[in-house]
């Protein structure tokens, strides 16, 4: 990741998103940038897509753009269940997930496990038609590590819902047979899980793995993709 003034009153970010490809957004400002025990942070408001978080160089979400991933994230497995009461949601600071999942009159409590709070302070903050459902009364919001959550539930929730970062440091864990064993004790007996698995472009061996290590653990496991401008080729699978 680097942010360079190009010119007068010019200033770039660019993340390279593989060895091979970059992605460049023109700002207008930067809202916040800080480091937390966890990641850096980034804020800033772009020309073309409004604003968007970046966490440790890689773009998270942006205004323009959300609604593909958010919609994905939640509507899917929710409209697939014949009645989402207790939803779970692992990472998804931003809230946008929240925000989708919380559309849904029939879930009576969503539960969002984040082990950064400071990109949910940071959200609301700058974000706020993303991170509007963090007041609302249903949402259950628990700024810890969600390994060790997951781990201590039993039969508690519907649909469990893993909008991490990238596979890796912290959030790694995320993606492997014993976290997927975990989220299926945690589920009930119809319950769903669904999980952003990377690009089926650039991430190839991510989504493989991911599919591999959930069909170790769930009867059935299917992949859903969707576009995403700002992600790595535009597109990003949901299994």
């Amino acid at each position: 990741m680097e942010i360079r003034q190009r010119r007068a009153n010019e200033i770039w970010f660019t993340e390279e998103q593989t060895s091979n490809m970059k992605l460049s957004l023109r700002l207008s400002e930067v809202l916040l940038s800080k480091s937390t025990p966890y990641q850096d942070i980034l804020l800033v408001n772009t020309e073309e897509y409004g604003r968007m978080l970046v966490l440790d160089g890689a773009i998270q979400i942006t205004e323009r753009d959300e609604f593909f991933y958010a919609e994905m994230m939640a509507h899917v497995a929710l409209c697939t269940h014949p009645s989402p009461k207790r939803v779970l949601i692992v990472g998804g600071g931003d809230g946008a997930t929240l925000r989708e999942v919380l559309r849904h009159e029939c879930v009576e409590k969503a539960t969002l496990v984040d082990i950064d709070e400071e990109v949910i302070k940071a959200s609301k903050a700058h974000l706020p038609t993303i991170s509007v459902a963090f007041s609302n009364p249903r949402a259950d919001v628990r700024p810890m590590d969600a390994l060790k959550y997951v781990a201590s539930c039993r039969d508690e929730f519907d649909v469990v819902i893993v909008d991490s970062t990238d596979p890796v440091e912290f959030a790694a864990g995320l993606f492997r047979a014993p976290f997927y064993r975990d989220v299926f004790d945690a589920l009930k007996e119809d319950g769903i899980l669904v999980a952003q698995t990377e690009s089926p472009i650039s991430d190839t061996h991510v989504v493989k793995g991911a599919y591999s290590e959930m069909s170790t653990v769930f009867p059935t496991v299917k992949i859903c993709w969707s576009p995403m401008p700002t992600y790595p080729s535009g597109m990003w699978t949901y299994t």
